[in-house]
């Protein structure tokens, strides 16, 4: 018997997290009995960061497995290495068997504005070049071109696949279900819906009935499990330190804002950095436990 623990968006440089927070991390596994680890994309901002992460919980005997986020994507020069990056631990459109019938697949992913409401490429790919981090990502067409790319490749994959079950982590979003649409006067960042995933890579894995989970982040939102065509989609990722569940109870708590706005939580983190460390101290492993999805395997 094997349980894997797939987290995504861990975020080690902007959350500020060290040894301390990695060692509690590795006993909250430990304490759910996890086997193997993968993480799906967006540990660190820098690549050689995110091997380091991944090295810490190998050297402590936890086989750690990962794919990448665009994050990671960032400081990875050209389309060879974003998609055929040279680790051993690397999963992307390669796989791992956990057993004779089940295995694990990695995918990096992609996105190609399908969830934006505007379906002007021109009109995304500027809003993109002005506001998202990913415009310093290097690749090698236009977001369209490249997220077919991978979907094809991936396409042959499942069907090499087809008499296995196969566990699917990626970063990137695949339905629909798990997009915001906000109103009112933040209905602005709608606009970077265009970047969060495909749902044509959702309509490809309707038609694959060997998939039977689906694990991935990049949202920053915690959703319950969803089953769509007969998979179970899982999407709770870490986040910034600013959007978790324990800072909202912190701030709430103590009465320090009259409005919940997790993008101008920064200040008032800062204001009051010492409580706020005491309180994380407390409340942090409960947060990673919130954080990642555990799949037991024979």
């Amino acid at each position: 018997m094997g349980k894997l623990a797939i987290i995504s968006d861990l975020h080690v440089d902007i959350n500020h997290f060290g040894e301390p927070e990695l060692a509690l991390l590795f006993s909250v596994l430990q304490e759910a009995q996890v086997t193997r680890l993968h993480f799906a994309g967006d540990t660190a901002n820098k690549i050689d960061e995110a091997l380091a992460v991944n090295d810490f919980f190998r050297q402590r005997g936890l086989p750690t497995t990962f794919n990448l986020g665009n994050h990671e994507m960032g400081s990875i020069q050209g389309e060879e290495m974003i998609e055929h990056f040279p680790d051993s631990h690397f999963l992307n459109l390669r796989y791992l068997p956990l057993n004779s019938q089940t295995v694990l697949l990695g995918v990096n992913g992609w996105y190609d504005y399908s969830f934006s409401d505007s379906q002007d490429l021109k009109k995304n790919a500027t809003t993109k070049k002005a506001y998202w981090y990913d415009r310093i990502i290097e690749r090698s067409g236009d977001d369209v071109t490249v997220n077919q790319r991978i979907l094809t490749q991936l396409e042959g994959v499942l069907a090499d696949l087809s008499r296995y079950q196969v566990i699917l982590a990626t970063h990137f979003v695949p339905q629909e279900d798990f997009i915001v649409h906000l109103s009112g006067k933040y209905q602005l960042w709608n606009r970077l819906n265009a970047f969060l995933g495909s749902a044509s890579l959702g309509k490809l894995l309707d038609r694959s009935e060997n998939v039977s989970q689906v694990v991935f982040g990049h949202t920053h939102r915690r959703f319950e499990d969803r089953i769509i065509a007969g998979t179970r989609y899982s999407c709770r990722p870490l986040g910034y330190y600013y959007e978790w569940q324990l800072t909202r109870e912190f701030v709430l708590n103590n009465q320090l804002i009259e409005e919940y706005v997790p993008m101008k939580l920064r200040s008032v983190l800062r204001d009051n950095q010492r409580a706020f460390n005491t309180y994380k101290a407390v409340h942090l492993a409960e947060e990673f436990r919130q954080s990642m999805t555990l799949i037991t395997y024979e």
